[in-house]
């Protein structure tokens, strides 16, 4: 009896249905609409199509051991001492799928201003030899595009390890450019199906309009960058000219640990 009360009793529920008490009382298109809006982008089964399709079609939550390929891990920040939590969460998950590989030194590209902080923190997760690709990319992910796709090997397969919010734009980027690639991304609380029980379709959930917003926001990201590439291109031309790429190159061997 609690689960089935207490999804009302939460302030955006009591919300939503007093929308649907004013919208019944002053037959309002507006507030119908409002309504409508409301409930689409909270609604959990919604909400939980949109994030099977996401997880099967865009971010892959499954890793063959058998892979036989490179690996590929876009930055996310911090600076020449410090570390962000988002880039401790990819390198973690890329020394976990590089320790499930079975074949010998597979190679890892890492894109950042600062190599040294991402290389420590990796290095001890290894349990396994390994070859370690470090360089700026660019400022964006779609700078690091540009500088992959004349610096890595089309023929190779790549696994790119990301954040899930992250993986709509390398999933796109990567085939636009023709790498055989795919997305692995760790879901967060955000990107995993919410429980969907008796309320579900009489309540919304927070959590789903973050997702939405989320997705938004990376949906926008890529096609507004596709409605304004000229200066991204610019950009690679300065970059070739003053080989800022190779300024920032640090290519090492880890051994193999007992």
């Amino acid at each position: 009896m609690k689960d089935l009360i207490e999804p009302f009793l939460y302030p955006h529920n009591v919300f939503f249905w007093g929308l649907i008490i004013a919208a019944l009382r002053y037959r309002k298109w507006g507030l119908w609409l409002l309504v409508v809006w409301f409930y689409v982008f909270g609604n959990g089964w919604v909400a939980n199509q949109v994030r099977h399709w996401y997880n099967a079609e865009i971010a892959s939550t499954t890793f063959p051991a058998s892979f036989n390929g490179s690996f590929m891990l876009p930055g996310c920040g911090g600076d020449e001492q410090l570390l962000p939590d988002c880039a401790k969460a990819r390198l973690t998950q890329l020394a976990q799928l590089v320790n499930q590989t079975t074949h010998d030194a597979p190679l890892i590209h890492i894109t950042t201003l600062f190599c040294q902080p991402y290389l420590n923190y990796l290095k001890p997760l290894l349990n396994r030899e390994a070859r370690l690709d470090c360089f700026h990319g660019g400022a964006t992910t779609y700078h690091e595009f540009y500088t992959l796709n004349s610096r890595l090997d089309h023929q190779v397969p790549l696994w790119f390890v990301t954040s899930d919010y992250h993986a709509y734009r390398v999933h796109q980027l990567a085939r636009q450019y023709g790498f055989t690639a795919k997305v692995y991304a760790a879901p967060s609380s955000t990107f995993k199906p919410v429980n969907c029980g008796a309320t579900c379709f009489l309540t919304v959930n927070l959590s789903n309009f973050d997702l939405f917003a989320k997705l938004t926001a990376e949906i926008s990201s890529y096609y507004v960058y596709q409605l304004t590439y000229e200066p991204y291109r610019d950009w690679e031309t300065d970059r070739k000219s003053t080989r800022l790429n190779s300024s920032h190159l640090k290519l090492s061997r880890m051994p193999s640990s007992a």
